[in-house]
């Protein structure tokens, strides 16, 4: 059942998530955490070595002794001393197994009642101090467990206080998690994941993110080899995502339909297929601009998304609504197919960066009618084709970009000066050294249409000159 923000953008969150399964999605870290609560710290000795005050002393052994309704009414009772208890220890204990105790026994006192986030409010308002602050310098620690268990109750913090992190912390805090995603075979990868699932739940956080890169960075660590938790959880990002119509429309311009495509072809996980699913239906349903929707929909198509969902529809799935969604993308894309024109499957595919030779470009009549067309929205299509000249490493998707470049100067008049501005020219012609055979024939084929395209111009020009004068004498 959703509830809050998750009501007012219509989120209906997963069991998994709803009912906080942090045993599965954080293995590793509860792990740990559930290792250190079996230990305990000799709170004397760091009182003997005047490391801690009396009065923290006395606090933290009450409250490490206390559980249920007697910690309950300590907290309630001593709910300042708790704050300044917790802060001085973070601040003065430097050793990391007694951070790790004091991190688990805050996390622990967080979950067990959401509302003691305010604990910690009430106290730095009073201080006239940032509530964040010692929390976030905990993030430049070294050791992992210290980083992410304190990420974890930042997350809480953030998600569940009547105020919402902003300005300079948000973005460091939102920074943080983004890089801990792109850290190759990070073993906290779940923990920060998890975090994500909570912040992007609440719409001024999802913005944040977004500003920060944060979808080209799920994208692109979703377009890796990941197991099916990490996917669904990324994945479960997005989707929270496309839940705000000015968000969704952004989606794809980081390419993120073709690689959910991708993992959807390859699930073998329900939970995984069902989240995509979702994805995809909030691309068509939630954008408010139709021409969003209906490139959405090319892009799907253009993807094999309707494949995949022809043999989704075969199988039988416990979740109803899997089936419901299925059955919505089946019904949409189909009504797309009948809209779509040559030049609308064209520039899906030139934007997925996926070319391949489709018969669309070797059409000589599609090049004739649609040149003119990649001069549209300010050169659009021809950018994206230079880009992937300079940046795709796939010989095959090389050699289309070069022919289509070439297509373009024979068929529209100014093509050559057109490209030659867009500093395509030069990507081409330092294609004609590509290691690949295929590559560097279209590229030269490319580059005689450029020169070809100019003795035409400069014959035509020629002509009409030498006529003139014939014409004035007459």
């Amino acid at each position: 059942m959703a509830s809050g923000d998750d009501a007012k953008f219509g989120i209906s969150i997963p069991e998994d998530i709803e009912k906080g399964d942090f045993m599965a999605l954080t293995s590793l870290l509860q792990q740990k955490a559930n290792d250190i609560r079996t230990q305990r710290v000799n709170w004397q000795s760091y009182l003997q070595c005047q490391m801690i005050s009396q009065e923290d002393y006395n606090f933290i052994i009450a409250f490490d002794g206390a559980s249920g309704k007697a910690r309950d009414q300590l907290l309630e009772e001593q709910r300042h001393q708790c704050a300044k208890t917790f802060l001085n220890l973070m601040g003065h204990v430097s050793k990391d197994q007694t951070i790790y105790y004091i991190l688990v026994l805050i996390d622990d006192m967080l979950s067990e009642d959401k509302n003691r986030v305010e604990i910690f409010k009430e106290y730095s308002r009073k201080k006239k101090e940032s509530v964040w602050a010692p929390f976030l310098n905990m993030l430049n620690r070294q050791d992992g467990f210290i980083t992410n268990m304190t990420s974890r109750i930042l997350a809480k913090m953030a998600c569940w206080s009547r105020e919402l992190m902003d300005g300079s912390d948000l973005h460091f805090y939102l920074t943080w998690l983004k890089d801990q995603l792109r850290i190759p075979e990070n073993e906290y990868i779940q923990s920060v994941a998890r975090c994500l699932q909570m912040m992007l739940r609440i719409d001024e956080y999802r913005y944040a993110f977004v500003a920060v890169d944060g979808i080209s960075t799920l994208v692109s660590v979703l377009s890796g080899r990941h197991n099916f938790q990490i996917q669904y959880q990324l994945v479960f990002c997005l989707w929270v995502l496309t839940f705000n119509p000015t968000l969704s429309e952004k989606m794809n311009k980081f390419n993120a339909i073709p690689i959910l495509a991708d993992i959807l072809s390859d699930s073998v996980k329900e939970k995984v297929t069902r989240i995509v699913v979702a994805v995809f239906r909030n691309l068509i349903e939630k954008p408010e601009d139709e021409q969003i929707c209906k490139e959405h929909s090319i892009a799907m198509v253009q993807s094999k998304v309707l494949k995949h969902l022809d043999i989704l529809q075969q199988r039988k799935f416990e979740d109803e609504d899997i089936q419901a969604d299925i059955t919505f993308l089946s019904d949409k894309l189909q009504e797309s197919i009948v809209d779509l024109s040559s030049f609308d499957e064209y520039g899906t595919e030139v934007k997925s960066g996926r070319l391949e030779w489709s018969p669309v470009h070797r059409s000589e009549k599609f090049w004739r009618e649609n040149a003119v067309r990649l001069t549209e929205k300010n050169y659009e299509i021809l950018k994206i084709l230079i880009h992937i000249l300079e940046s795709s490493k796939d010989s095959l998707v090389l050699s289309v970009a070069c022919y289509d470049i070439g297509e373009f100067v024979r068929h529209y008049p100014r093509g050559k000066t057109i490209i030659e501005q867009l500093g395509g020219k030069q990507v081409v012609m330092a294609l004609l050294s590509h290691q690949d055979s295929n590559v560097r024939y279209e590229a030269l084929l490319s580059v005689q249409k450029l020169m070809v395209h100019n003795w035409e111009y400069l014959g035509k020009k020629l002509e009409q000159e030498t006529k003139l004068p014939a014409k004035a004498s007459a």
